[in-house]
């Protein structure tokens, strides 16, 4: 009995040892580039840190803190405005249209997956490439790609992200184009809804419409508050697509997000205030996300917990 216990905790050591195996590269590269990152950003955002200069600057306490909110407020505030404005246009707008467009992709028509495809294609672009290509399709001049076709059509050109008034609308519309990505999390859960509702909702001579506000929407609920949340979470961080942009400086300075408020801050050697400001920013989405999940009791999770 002695020996058959020491080789099944042998057994049991050896299984726990090569589980520990599998997991430790993950636990690595969070510890070393999330972990180690943040603790490290939370001691700067309290010193007087520059990059040009090597290891930690004087202590200074919350006089960071304090800088943001007084003296660099103008800036950032209107950074937060502008960030606030992006996410509560462009998330609806997301939510809603890839939800409709999910709901004709699930029709059972010859060559539909085609479509998927060519719907999810964008997303596969970088976001460093697309705002490349999409600064050069979408420039104020006469020779970009989408002014050549205004201008064939008799139309005049359209500043797209070359004017303040119109870099806005432009970079909402084109986010538009990588709604791939919540598409195909919509067509997993619409086809996970059981058939017998449906069924059901039929004998009761239901229309579409009412299966879709009835049956449809609430069995979607929790792949809506996902989208939600994720939704809010990168429209609050929005930066790789728009700093490659190379557009006019009134352009630019409409779409001057927080996060490109962040990159000013380092890129102008102020590792201290960089490191402030994201840790504002982190507070911030956290709330959100926090305010979101304690209303969240409209998800349908199929049962009550």
């Amino acid at each position: 009995m002695q020996a058959t216990s020491n080789r099944r905790k042998i057994r049991q050591a050896r299984e726990w040892l090569s589980s520990f195996a599998f997991i430790l590269p993950v636990m690595i590269g969070i510890l070393v580039f999330t972990l180690f990152p943040m603790v490290s950003s939370l001691v700067y955002s309290f010193t007087r840190t520059y990059t040009t200069v090597r290891g930690t600057g004087e202590w200074v306490g919350l006089q960071n803190y304090a800088a943001i909110f007084n003296e660099y407020w103008p800036e950032i505030g209107r950074s937060l405005g502008i960030t606030f404005l992006f996410t509560v246009i462009s998330l609806p707008l997301t939510l809603i249209l890839s939800f409709g467009l999910s709901l004709l992709l699930t029709k059972d028509i010859k060559g539909i997956k085609v479509f998927r495809v060519i719907y999810y294609l964008p997303v596969m672009i970088p976001t460093v490439v697309s705002g490349i290509l999409w600064s050069m399709l979408a420039n104020g001049s006469d020779m970009s790609a989408f002014n050549v076709i205004l201008n064939a059509c008799g139309l005049p050109s359209f500043p797209f992200y070359d004017s303040d008034k119109t870099a806005m609308f432009t970079f909402i519309v084109m986010g538009l184009f990588t709604i791939g990505s919540s598409m195909i999390l919509w067509i997993a859960q619409i086809k996970a809804v059981p058939s017998t509702l449906y069924e059901v909702a039929d004998l009761e001579g239901a229309g579409a419409l009412v299966k879709l506000v009835k049956i449809t929407i609430p069995m979607c609920t929790p792949i809506i508050f996902y989208n939600l949340i994720m939704g809010i979470i990168n429209s609050l961080q929005v930066f790789s697509n728009v700093i490659t942009l190379n557009i006019e400086p009134s352009g630019k300075e409409a779409l001057d997000f927080i996060v490109v408020q962040i990159y000013d801050f380092y890129n102008s050697t102020d590792l201290s205030m960089a490191c402030a400001l994201s840790w504002i920013l982190f507070v911030i989405i956290a709330l959100i996300s926090g305010l979101t999940f304690k209303f969240n009791k409209w998800v349908y999770y199929g049962e009550d917990v």
